[in-house]
């Protein structure tokens, strides 16, 4: 969601944040969240042929998941139901599902070779780096708004999880030609993630050294 606007639980009193349509989407969200990682957890390791009705399902899952980030965000805008909530819980979630789903693939036998450790772990540093900064820039009183970088930064991750989970879930069921063009697109989308995360955090550093001197972001 986006910031911006009062809150509309503290200007209409509404006793609790769940009041409101995006704050729900945004709890089954990461509800969706956590029972992708459960079944990723419990079932993840067996073979793909053995696992395939449960990697259908975490991959349907994902998908929902990930794609109803748009849904709550618009509602919150159309219905100025932008909430101090929201501001906080929709990127939270966006991380855990996103950082948490790299996270199984880099370990699971048959997703590894897409997803190198390191790569994760240079995924996460940015993350933390960025919400550091943020954080740090919003005490002095300065914004710091999420840029074109960081947006494309995240369809590639969605689009790179999606396209590995899709793997497991119907690669056995396609002809070899397709499996070996979604495995190249795997790949790429990886790299692209790699990418995209280094250059968008290096972009929060440029954008909090003119904040911080000034300049305008």
């Amino acid at each position: 969601m986006t910031s911006g606007g009062p809150d509309p639980a503290a200007r209409t009193g509404t006793p609790g944040v769940f009041a409101f349509w995006p704050n729900r989407i945004t709890a089954m969200r990461f509800a969706g969240a956590a029972l992708l990682f459960a079944l990723l957890a419990i079932h993840g390791e067996r073979p793909t042929d053995e696992a395939h009705g449960v990697l259908v399902l975490c991959f349907w899952l994902f998908i929902v998941t990930a794609l109803t980030d748009v849904l709550d965000g618009w509602l919150a805008r159309r219905n100025q139901e932008v909430t101090a909530f929201g501001r906080i819980a929709d990127p939270f979630v966006d991380k855990v599902l996103i950082l948490g789903a790299l996270i199984f693939l880099a370990v699971l036998p048959w997703s590894r070779p897409f997803v190198p450790a390191w790569v994760v772990v240079v995924v996460l540093a940015r993350e933390v780096l960025v919400t550091a900064i943020r954080g740090y820039v919003e005490s002095i009183g300065r914004e710091l708004p999420a840029d074109w970088f960081g947006k494309l930064k995240m369809l590639a991750q969605s689009f790179a999880v999606g396209t590995i989970l899709g793997l497991g879930a119907f690669g056995a069921s396609v002809s070899p030609a397709v499996r070996d063009a979604a495995e190249v697109g795997a790949h790429v989308l990886v790299w692209g993630t790699l990418i995209l995360s280094a250059g968008s955090g290096l972009s929060y550093v440029v954008k909090t050294r003119s904040a911080l001197l000034g300049d305008s972001a």
